[in-house]
């Protein structure tokens, strides 16, 4: 027997409103975790949505400065935690996978409130957790996802823009990375689904990205930041919870892994969706979808991502590196065709010489 969740959503300025009408049948008590900034952000509106009501929030408890398994045993244990039949998870990525973690190892149902738009952690059933010192523990698999996500856009809009900039970058991959990863494939029921709503990653995105980040930049709420923000959160999320892991990623993944071995990455700051940005050209470039490449190349230096070595403080001497550690993980084992060294240094190479001819 097979059973697969998808988690409800609620978007706008007023999401927070339907707290008490969706969350209410599943108990009485429910316990916030999440980001320090993101609950200094999201506190007054969840209680003046329960205020008056039955439901009780026992109390707004950090998650720590990582997912780890050291903060959830240290969150197991406080008593207002462990009171509530609900948990509500506030912030980004790493707040939302620790809040997550612990509703699914304590079969408890939980209910996600994004702050920011840069992953689709708060859609999707999977953790993802660390050592104490910031290094990868591992992921943990679950069919579990929210019940429901409330997605505060005015919250959102407010938050720094590099987030949302960077989750645009990350989340377009979703469909170049499954339409080619799946290609050839039999796809039985839900990897179908994932592979089609995976199309809501790539057409919205170029249609909507470049106004939705320079409304973002304003923190101004608007149609299209709504719409970007939904592509990042909820298309990601349904696809991630549809697919299996081979189709859930690719060369542009495999690409970003690579850039990690580059000490110049994290001396400069740079976001995991700004390369994985880059590594969707050099997914198009390898794949020879020429006329893709040209519009997501257009559409890149639009939004500012990279494209070329030297947005990302590399040069043709970093690429070997990247390519060897690219090739190592799992993003391209399962792919239409052998990913070669040859291969990647070639569309890099592509990608420079592009550059003159635009």
């Amino acid at each position: 027997m097979k059973t697969q969740f998808y988690p409800g959503y609620t978007i706008g300025n007023d999401a927070y409103e339907n707290i008490v009408k969706i969350c209410s049948i599943y108990g009485k008590k429910a316990a916030v975790i999440g980001g320090e900034r993101a609950i200094k952000a999201a506190e007054n509106k969840i209680k003046n949505a329960v205020e008056g009501s039955e439901l009780q929030i026992t109390g707004f408890f950090s998650f720590g400065k990582e997912a780890s398994v050291e903060n959830i045993e240290r969150l197991k244990s406080i008593p207002e935690v462990q009171e509530a039949d609900m948990i509500f998870v506030v912030g980004g990525g790493k707040a939302i996978d620790t809040g997550k973690v612990l509703a699914q190892t304590t079969n408890r149902v939980f209910f996600t409130f994004p702050t920011i738009a840069s992953t689709c952690a708060s859609c999707t059933s999977l953790g993802i957790l660390y050592h104490p010192d910031g290094s990868l523990r591992e992921y943990t698999f679950s069919t579990i996802t929210p019940v429901h996500i409330f997605i505060d856009s005015e919250i959102i809009a407010n938050a720094p823009d590099k987030y949302f900039w960077a989750g645009i970058g990350d989340s377009m991959a979703k469909y170049f990375e499954s339409s080619v990863s799946s290609r050839g494939n039999e796809l039985n029921h839900s990897q179908g689904m994932g592979v089609n709503i995976a199309s809501m990653c790539n057409g919205p995105f170029v249609k909507y990205g470049v106004k939705a980040l320079a409304d973002c930049r304003k923190n101004k709420v608007s149609n299209e930041l709504e719409e970007i923000i939904l592509g990042i959160i909820v298309s990601t999320g349904y696809v991630s919870n549809l697919v299996n892991i081979d189709l859930n990623t690719g060369l542009a993944h495999a690409v970003y892994n690579g850039f990690t071995v580059i000490p110049q990455i994290e001396e400069h700051g740079h976001l995991h969706g700004e390369i994985v940005s880059y590594g969707i050209l050099v997914l198009l470039a390898a794949d020879k979808q020429k006329e893709e490449f040209e519009r997501i190349f257009k559409f890149n230096k639009e939004m500012g991502f990279p494209t070329k070595l030297s947005e990302l403080h590399c040069s043709i001497e970093d690429v070997d590196k990247v390519i060897e550690k690219a090739l190592k993980g799992i993003d391209v084992r399962h792919y239409p065709y052998k990913v070669t060294p040859e291969m990647i240094k070639e569309a890099i190479i592509f990608i420079e010489d592009f550059q003159y001819k635009r």
